[in-house]
C-alpha cells in the first residue's frame, strides 16, 4: 500500500506529461473599449472579453460559422471587423439585436456559400457602412444582405462576380449615399436601378464591362466613376434640370466621340483619357461643332486619344479651367489668340503630340504656371513666345529641336532661335534632347532658374558666360550625356548650386570649385576620371553630402585624398559597390572600400633595386676613402723612419 502511495503521484505526473498541452493563443489587445484580435488564428472571439466593448476586430482569423457564440454573446458593438476569414455560414437574425452596430466589415470571406441558402442576413437596423467585397457574390446574391438595411449609407461590393444591377437591387437600402461596384463583370444596368436612391452622391462602377450609358439621369449624383469599362457612348438625358455631378471619370474606355453631358452641370473634374477620341464633337460630324457648357470645370484630361485638333471655340465656356491635359494625341496645331480664353488655366500639357505650329497671342494665359511641350519635335517658334507668360514657372521642352537666342541677339541673326532670358518667374526649364550645339552667353539672364536640364545634347559647347544671371538662383544643373571632355566654366560662381549631374560624359578632370562652393550632390558616373584634383576635393569636402563615382578608371594611389574623404567623412557614395580603382599590384580593379594607405606605401621592386644600388655606391665611396686614408698614413710613417 505504501508503495502504491509513493507511485501514485508518479503515475499522475506521467499521465499529465503524456496529455496534450493546452493551446495558448496570443491575447487580444484591449484599448479602452476597442478590442483587437487580428491575425491570431482564432475561430471565435475569446469568452473573457469585457462587457460594453464598442469595437471588435477579428480580421484575418479562421472564423467559419458566424454565431452569437462566435461573438462571445456580445451585442453592443458599434464596429465589427470580420475581414479575411472563412465565413460561409451566418446565424439567422444574428444582427437583429445589435441596435448600435454602425460599421460591419465582412469582406474577403465566402458569403457566396451563405447566399445560396437564400436567407436574408438582416435586419441590419443601424448599420451605416457595409463591406461585402471579395466574397464571390454573383447577380442577385447581394439582395440577401441589402434587403433590410434602412440606415445603410455606404456599401462596397467590389471584386465580386456581379453581371447585372437589377431594378430592385437596392430597394431595401434607400438611404444609400455611396455605392462601390468596382471590379465586377457588370454588363447591364436595368432602367431605374438607382432612381429611388435620392441620397446617392457617389457611385463607382469602374473596371466592369459596361458598353454604353444612353440616358444618364442621376441628377443628385456628385461623383461617378466609369473608368476601365468598354463604354462606346455616353449620353445624358435631355433635361433642363440642373445636374449636381462634380466628378466624372470616363477614362480607359472605347469612346470615339466626346460624351454628351448635361447642359446645366456643375462638373469640376472630367477625365476622358485613354479612349479613342478622334474629335471633340459628340456626333462625329466635323461640320457640326459641339457646344459644351462647363462653367465650373477646373480639370479636363483628354490625354492618350487620337485627337488631331482642338479649336479655340471649344474653350469658350470654360471660364474656370485650371488644368488642361491633351498629351499623347495627334495634335499638329494649337493656338490661343483670344485673350479672354483660359485666363485661369495654370497647367497645359501638350506633350507627345505632333505639334508643328504653336501660337499664343499677346496677353493670353495670364495665370499659366506650367507648360509641357516635350516630345513634339518643335523647330520654329515665335522667338518671344515664353516671355509672354508672366506667371510661368515650369517649362518642359525636352525632345524638340530648339535653338537658344542670346540676350543681345538680333532677330535677323537667327530667326529660328527662342529666347529664355527675361522670363521673370521661370524656375524649372528642361531643354534636354534638343540637339543643342551651343549655349550662348547670357542665355538665361534675368530668368530666376532653380533647375536647368541640358542633358542629352551631345557636343554641346558652353561659353564662359553661358550661366550669367543664375549665380544666386540655380540649385540643380543637369549636364549628363553631353559628350563633354572638359568643362572650362567656373561653376564656383553659381553660389546656390547644390546638385549637379555630369554623368556619362568624357571628363578627364574635375571642374574647378573653391571653398565657397555649396555643392551637396555630385554625379560623376561613367566618365574618364583617372586622378581627382586634390584642391578641388578639399574644397568640396565641407559641403558635399553625396557623390556618385562608379565606372571611372581611377588610379588607387593617385587619389588618396578622395579615398580618405569617402572612408572617413560623412560623404555618402550610393554606388560605392561599383566604384573601383586600378592598382599595379592587382590584376583586377579594386573596390575603393578595400584600398588602404599601406597598399600605396609598399616598397616596389624598382625602389628596392634603387636602394641596393645607392647603398652599394655609398659602401664603395666609404671603402675608397678608407683605402686612401691608409695609403696616406703609410707614406707618413715611412718618412719618419728614414735614415
Amino acid at each position: 500500500m505504501a508503495t502504491l502511495q509513493l507511485l501514485f503521484p508518479l503515475l499522475v505526473s506521467c499521465v499529465a506529461a503524456s496529455a496534450p498541452l493546452p493551446l495558448h493563443l496570443p491575447p487580444c489587445q484591449v484599448v479602452q473599449m476597442d478590442v483587437f484580435c487580428s491575425d491570431l488564428s482564432l475561430r471565435s472571439a475569446p469568452h473573457n472579453l469585457p462587457q460594453g466593448i464598442q469595437m471588435l476586430d477579428l480580421s484575418r482569423n479562421q472564423v467559419q460559422n458566424l454565431t452569437m457564440e462566435t461573438l462571445a454573446y456580445l451585442t453592443g458593438f458599434h464596429h465589427l471587423n470580420l475581414h479575411s476569414n472563412k465565413i460561409h455560414s451566418i446565424q439567422p437574425g444574428l444582427f437583429k439585436d445589435m441596435t448600435d452596430l454602425k460599421v460591419l466589415d465582412l469582406s474577403r470571406n465566402h458569403l457566396n456559400v451563405f447566399a445560396q441558402s437564400k436567407v436574408n442576413i438582416g435586419p441590419l437596423t443601424a448599420v451605416q457602412s457595409l463591406d461585402l467585397s471579395s466574397n464571390g457574390l454573383y447577380t442577385g446574391m447581394s439582395d440577401y444582405f441589402l434587403a433590410d438595411s434602412p440606415s445603410l449609407a455606404n456599401v462596397s461590393l467590389d471584386s465580386n462576380s456581379i453581371t447585372k444591377i437589377a431594378q430592385n437591387t437596392f430597394s431595401g437600402s434607400l438611404s444609400l449615399r455611396k455605392i462601390s461596384l468596382h471590379n465586377n463583370v457588370i454588363l447591364e444596368i436595368e432602367d431605374g436601378a438607382f432612381d429611388n436612391l435620392d441620397s446617392l452622391t457617389e457611385l463607382d462602377l469602374s473596371k466592369n464591362s459596361i458598353t454604353c450609358i444612353t440616358d444618364f439621369n442621376l441628377f443628385n449624383l456628385k461623383v461617378l466613376n466609369l473608368s476601365k469599362n468598354s463604354i462606346e457612348l455616353f449620353h445624358s438625358s435631355e433635361s433642363t434640370e440642373r445636374y449636381l455631378l462634380v466628378h466624372l471619370d470616363l477614362s480607359e474606355n472605347k469612346m470615339h466621340y466626346f460624351p454628351l453631358l448635361p447642359v446645366k452641370n456643375r462638373l469640376e473634374h472630367l477625365d476622358i483619357s485613354r479612349n479613342r477620341l478622334q474629335t471633340i464633337n459628340v456626333t462625329g460630324n466635323p461640320e457640326k461643332e459641339t457646344e459644351v457648357f462647363f462653367s465650373c470645370l477646373r480639370y479636363l484630361d483628354m490625354s492618350y486619344n487620337q485627337l488631331k485638333s482642338i479649336p479655340e471655340s471649344f474653350f469658350y465656356c470654360m471660364g474656370k479651367l485650371e488644368v488642361l491635359n491633351v498629351s499623347n494625341n495627334c495634335i499638329n496645331s494649337f493656338s490661343i489668340t483670344n485673350k479672354n480664353l483660359l485666363r485661369t488655366v495654370k497647367i497645359i500639357n501638350l506633350s507627345y503630340n505632333s505639334l508643328q505650329s504653336l501660337t499664343f497671342g499677346e496677353n493670353t494665359l495670364p495665370s499659366l504656371e506650367e507648360l509641357f511641350l516635350q516630345g513634339n519635335d518643335l523647330t520654329i517658334l515665335d522667338q518671344h513666345i515664353f516671355q509672354r507668360f508672366p506667371s510661368i514657372k515650369h517649362l518642359e521642352l525636352q525632345q524638340n529641336n530648339l535653338e537658344i537666342c542670346t540676350s543681345d541677339q538680333k532677330h535677323h541673326d537667327s530667326p529660328n532661335c527662342v529666347y529664355f532670358s527675361s522670363i521673370p518667374n521661370l524656375q524649372r526649364l528642361n531643354l534636354s534632347e534638343n540637339n543643342l550645339r551651343t549655349l550662348p552667353k547670357n542665355a538665361f539672364a534675368d530668368s530666376p532658374l532653380k533647375l536647368l536640364d541640358l542633358s542629352l545634347n551631345p557636343g554641346l559647347e558652353m561659353e564662359k558666360d553661358s550661366f550669367n544671371g543664375l549665380e544666386n538662383s540655380l540649385v540643380h544643373l543637369l549636364l549628363r550625356e553631353n559628350n563633354i571632355s572638359h568643362l572650362s566654366l567656373d561653376l564656383s560662381s553659381l553660389r546656390s548650386l547644390k546638385h549637379i549631374d555630369l554623368s556619362t560624359n568624357q571628363l578627364t578632370t574635375l571642374p574647378i570649385w573653391n571653398k565657397e562652393s555649396s555643392i551637396e550632390s555630385l554625379n560623376l558616373q561613367h566618365n574618364n576620371l583617372v586622378t581627382l584634383d586634390t584642391s578641388t576635393i578639399l574644397a568640396l569636402e565641407h559641403s558635399l553630402k553625396t557623390i556618385y563615382m562608379g565606372s571611372n578608371p581611377l588610379r588607387c594611389c593617385s587619389n588618396l585624398d578622395f579615398l580618405n574623404m569617402v572612408q572617413h567623412s560623412g560623404v555618402i557614395v550610393p554606388d560605392i559597390e561599383t566604384v573601383t580603382c586600378i592598382h599595379d599590384d592587382y590584376s583586377e580593379p579594386v573596390n575603393i572600400k578595400k584600398v588602404t594607405k599601406e597598399m600605396c606605401h609598399k616598397p616596389t621592386v624598382q625602389n628596392s633595386i634603387i636602394a641596393v644600388v645607392v647603398t652599394a655606391l655609398l659602401v664603395m665611396v666609404v671603402l675608397g676613402l678608407l683605402v686612401r686614408c691608409c695609403h696616406t698614413r703609410k707614406r707618413k710613417n715611412s718618412r719618419s723612419f728614414s735614415a
